[in-house]
């Protein structure tokens, strides 16, 4: 089996009126992603999808489709899709960053190496340990009274676990978790997550001031690459720490590990350049004794999909004590998929068809493609 084409499509899907995401590091309504397909001589396809968000990742659809065109292409036409290791390394020798677009390649490798044997992606991982991946709804960071209702219409969806957004004020951070702790009562289990957007004063006196509040856990406090500071913030609060835009390579999680910054890797494929390295970044979190759960960047289906597989395959990726962010489809307008996931809440089923087990409609696709 050879590749013969990689197609790179760039699609933008608004979210939901009210979905409106706004984080420390911005705000946006409307997604911008690249669909890859990969072709093959043998007829199979597969898919992968690039969740392209400048202002988290650096990567924009113009930059992910001239790498997919000028770099990847020339490494990759012509070989086995299946030889998923060797196609990893050719993709790191020629792209020395972009992982969501490194990992949108890589993805389609794996759909098409299941549909080849009739066997799911966590299969080819090992199998599954779970056939569900528990989630929590994440509350963007508004106004107080915005934040109190979106809580309230997750709670009302049955969700079991939600995240407040913080990073941008540290009075009204505080002010918005306590709001939402009220509406939400003591049982539910809250995370926050401050996308680097506190300064290291800021992450004690904020972590401090919410003892109270019993939250799960705290992401990526405050901005990466201060692993002492980050070591030094966790010994001092008996909240967990989970890094999230200080993890991208498997360098990063061995010095987290190595500094013991934090107690929680949030992972995904995207973030990492793909399943494989996914993969290797848990084997760094299991000899650590770390725990891992899923991250997310808003995907559409087909990302989705790829992290649910991961989610199933590895026991360390630890989604009944901290729930995953699977759940980016529930967000948009709509997905681009046939048949969508089932995202729950409370939790996501992990599909089970060949490959990621996911196929697009194409009438979807022509709609929300921006390049015709």
């Amino acid at each position: 089996m050879k590749i013969t084409q990689i197609e790179a499509i760039p699609v933008c899907v608004p979210l939901k009126p009210g979905m409106t995401a706004k984080t420390a590091h911005g705000e946006h309504a409307t997604s911008p992603f690249v669909i890859v397909r990969v072709h093959t001589d043998e007829g199979l396809t597969g898919l992968g999808e690039a969740t392209v968000s400048a202002l988290w990742s650096g990567e924009n659809q113009a930059t992910a489709m001239a790498v997919i065109r000028d770099c990847i292409d020339p490494v990759l036409l012509g070989r086995d899709p299946r030889d998923i290791t060797a196609i990893r390394r050719a993709m790191e020798f020629a792209v020395k960053l972009n992982p969501f677009t490194r990992a949108a390649v890589e993805m389609a490798m794996w759909d098409i190496a299941g549909k080849a044997v009739g066997l799911p992606v966590y299969q080819l991982l090992g199998g599954k340990v779970r056939d569900r991946v528990r989630i929590k709804l994440v509350v963007w960071a508004r106004d107080i009274a915005g934040s109190r209702l979106m809580a309230e219409q997750h709670l009302a969806l049955g969700v079991t676990c939600v995240k407040v957004k913080t990073g941008l004020d540290p009075v009204t951070d505080i002010a918005r978790v306590r709001a939402v702790r009220e509406v939400c009562g003591p049982e539910i289990p809250m995370t926050i997550d401050s996308n680097c957007g506190w300064t290291v004063q800021q992450a004690h006196y904020c972590l401090r001031e919410l003892q109270d509040v019993n939250l799960l856990l705290a992401e990526q406090p405050i901005p990466p690459g201060d692993h002492a500071a980050m070591a030094e913030l966790r010994r001092k609060t008996p909240t967990p720490l989970m890094a999230d835009e200080s993890i991208f390579t498997l360098q990063d999680a061995w010095l987290l590990a190595n500094h013991r910054a934090v107690d929680v890797f949030s992972i995904y494929p995207g973030k990492h350049g793909g399943i494989a390295a996914t993969s290797d970044i848990v084997a760094i979190a299991r000899a650590a004794g770390l725990r891992c759960t899923i991250g997310s960047n808003l995907e559409l289906g087909v990302g989705t999909a790829a992290m649910l597989h991961v989610a199933a395959a590895f026991p360390e990726v630890d989604v009944d004590a901290f729930p995953a962010d699977t759940i980016g489809p529930l967000y948009y307008d709509t997905d681009l998929l046939t048949q969508p996931l089932n995202l729950g809440p409370p939790s996501a089923v992990v599909p089970d068809g060949p490959g990621l087990g996911v196929e697009l409609d194409e009438k979807l696709l022509l709609k929300y493609r921006v390049d015709r």
